[in-house]
């Protein structure tokens, strides 16, 4: 392993804005985020496949008045991430290292206000329907961890993730589209503007090669 790898491990081991495995503070955090973690009581949003951060640290930019974390389970990524919220000061962001099917093993039901869901691996082959992170098991999972009035937000480059996503939220009767869009930067309408708000590294590039972004928004 390149030793300036070894080094982000090492330092991702000391950075109190990260939770990972071998941390005192893994696995006991489920229901107690805001308070043991963030030490206020303001609303908790998370980012499913965080990535580097940038979508997470940018909403903690946007929003002071809200906790933000990032779950990823790659460590150098969540260095990256940590890295840029320690260089703009920011204190209501932090991340989390995990695999996103152990979401309901770290939080508690109800504990999050909203999740975001930005550029996923879209899983195109069949055999891997289930690892898609729109697929009946993570809806459930969000079902469960959403308060009341919460909501998840997806955006993606890929026109078959989005399809999937829909006809998904569709076999849901209990679920609400508030708002979706296959073009979400052609939209005017300000309930887009949220969405609208931070772009990433790689929707910039999907975008100068004309590669519409697709945006839902919905409740479970």
């Amino acid at each position: 392993m390149p030793r300036i790898k070894l080094q982000r491990f090492a330092d991702n081991a000391t950075r109190p804005d990260i939770v990972e495995p071998g941390k005192a503070t893994f696995g006991r955090l489920a229901g107690h985020w805001r308070g043991d973690f963030f030490h206020n009581d303001h609303p908790l949003v998370l980012e499913v496949g965080c990535g580097k951060g940038e979508y997470t640290v940018g909403l903690a930019q946007l929003h002071p008045e809200q906790n933000f974390l990032g779950l990823d389970i790659k460590g150098e990524r969540i260095w990256r991430g940590s890295t840029r919220a320690e260089a703009l000061g920011l204190r209501n962001v932090g991340f989390v290292r995990l695999m996103a099917h152990q979401l309901t093993e770290h939080f508690a039901p109800g504990e999050l206000s909203e999740i975001w869901i930005t550029f996923p691996d879209p899983r195109p082959r069949d055999r891997d329907i289930k690892r898609r992170l729109t697929s009946p098991r993570f809806l459930n999972m969000y079902q469960i961890l959403l308060a009341p009035g919460g909501v998840a937000q997806l955006k993606t480059d890929s026109a078959g993730l989005f399809d999937y996503t829909m006809e998904m939220l569709a076999s849901r009767p209990a679920a609400q589209i508030e708002v979706a869009t296959r073009d979400l930067y052609a939209e005017t309408d300000p309930a887009f503007a949220a969405a609208q708000g931070i772009q990433t590294h790689f929707e910039g590039k999907y975008r100068a090669v004309g590669v519409p972004i697709k945006y839902v928004r919905f409740s479970l």
